[in-house]
């Protein structure tokens, strides 16, 4: 994992699913990389799997990892997606200010999961109750004169035609919620069992005028694969 995230060689990435800072820089060099995760403190949850059973499971927590030469600030996390369960993530919100570039405003999430699509599911209607937590965060950064993203593992296969939760979000209300989904007409080709995105990067109507190209970083053939997500990208102008 150490391998796959130098050789993305990436000034920012936004990741899911570590339990510690110690444990995401396992994956992410401390000496490239300044990693910040949620403060959400989370409650144990289950066991580990294979040889490790006996270990408790405490929290699948979300961070950034970002690269030491780039300035930051950090923000208050976004709590208000929990709804009151601490096993439900937050957001980690931070500014960029790198050198010679316009800073950049991210929010790394991970939505709840099991409501890929439609709105039947067991786990809808706790999604449909983050999206206006989501939505409120975005309408504040969108009124605010930074440019801004939002990553992560939306749990939410966005890129569907009438999706709902993409609809709600990409109101246009103010003017800079004028969203950019960035593998829009792209499909994924990390696991052939899925054709749709549930991981995406959305961009505001300024970073997505900024936005340059979109990949997807596969593991190579002959390599194990190592998750049914691979890495998604983008670049964008300074």
């Amino acid at each position: 994992m150490r391998q796959i995230a130098d050789g993305l060689d990436a000034d920012l990435i936004a990741f899911q699913e570590a339990e510690s800072v110690a444990a995401a820089e396992r994956v992410f060099d401390p000496a490239r990389y300044t990693v910040v995760m949620e403060e959400r403190a989370g409650r144990p949850s289950g066991t580990c799997g294979g040889e490790h059973k006996s270990q408790r499971v405490i929290r699948q927590a979300v961070g950034f990892a970002i690269r030491k030469t780039i300035a930051f600030d950090r923000h208050p996390d976004v709590t208000s997606l929990m709804l009151g369960n601490p096993q439900l993530r937050s957001g980690v919100d931070i500014t960029l200010r790198p050198e010679r570039a316009r800073p950049l405003r991210l929010l790394s999430i991970h939505l709840k999961s099991g409501c890929f699509a439609g709105d039947t599911a067991k786990a809808c209607p706790i999604l449909s109750e983050q999206i206006p937590a989501l939505e409120a965060w975005v309408d504040a950064a969108a009124e605010a004169p930074v440019r801004f993203a939002l990553l992560g593992d939306w749990n939410r296969r966005l890129g569907l035609a009438a999706d709902r939760v993409w609809s709600e979000l990409d109101d246009g209300t103010p003017s800079n919620a004028d969203l950019r989904l960035a593998d829009a007409g792209t499909g994924p080709k990390c696991d052939p069992r899925y054709d749709s995105f549930i991981d995406h990067i959305v961009l505001d109507r300024r970073a997505g005028a900024d936005m340059q190209s979109f990949a997807e970083t596969l593991y190579g053939s002959g390599t194990k694969h190592y998750s049914d997500h691979c890495p998604i990208s983008v670049t964008l102008a300074r």
